[in-house]
């Protein structure tokens, strides 16, 4: 595995995966603001919230860069189809289960069958993360594809 290539192009990828979803949001195809979202999991300054879910974010970004590393080392499909349709799998997971994991987790995200209260008033994102939009799974998806794709082609 080439680990300084994953980390370089792990950066990059994670870099333009947030920049679709966060360009996505004023263009009005989600509400989802996911490094918002991931840093209210760890502070309840509202202030200081997104800077540490860029920063989640992204570490989360590398840690992924090695899975994709590890199964596009071991398919033997080094190529940015193949990286586009693990970030297809990947997208579909954040959408079916990962989304749905942290409602359950998240100290600041109302339940999905009870209102928010005073500490959980982040709205629950609903099945395939639609309470955010009807074009957030669309984004979420095409992010991923691009971040798989990214990493298929310049992982050598």
């Amino acid at each position: 595995m080439h680990i300084p290539d994953l980390l370089l192009w792990g950066f990059a990828a994670t870099l333009i995966l947030t920049v679709l979803l966060s360009v996505s949001r004023p263009l009005g195809f989600t509400r989802m603001d996911l490094p918002f979202m991931l840093g209210t999991f760890f502070t309840s300054d509202r202030n200081h919230a997104p800077w540490l879910g860029f920063a989640a974010h992204l570490t989360m970004g590398w840690l992924f860069a090695l899975i994709y590393g590890a199964a596009l080392e071991s398919s033997g499909l080094p190529t940015w189809w193949f990286g586009a349709a693990i970030g297809l799998v990947h997208g579909a997971f954040v959408l079916t289960v990962g989304l749905e994991i942290l409602n359950y987790i998240h100290p600041r995200m109302a339940r999905p069958y009870q209102g928010p209260t005073p500490t959980r008033q982040l709205e629950p994102p609903g099945f395939l993360a639609l309470n955010y939009g009807k074009g957030t799974p669309l984004v979420t998806l095409l992010g991923h594809m691009v971040y798989g794709c990214i990493l298929g082609a310049f992982y050598f």
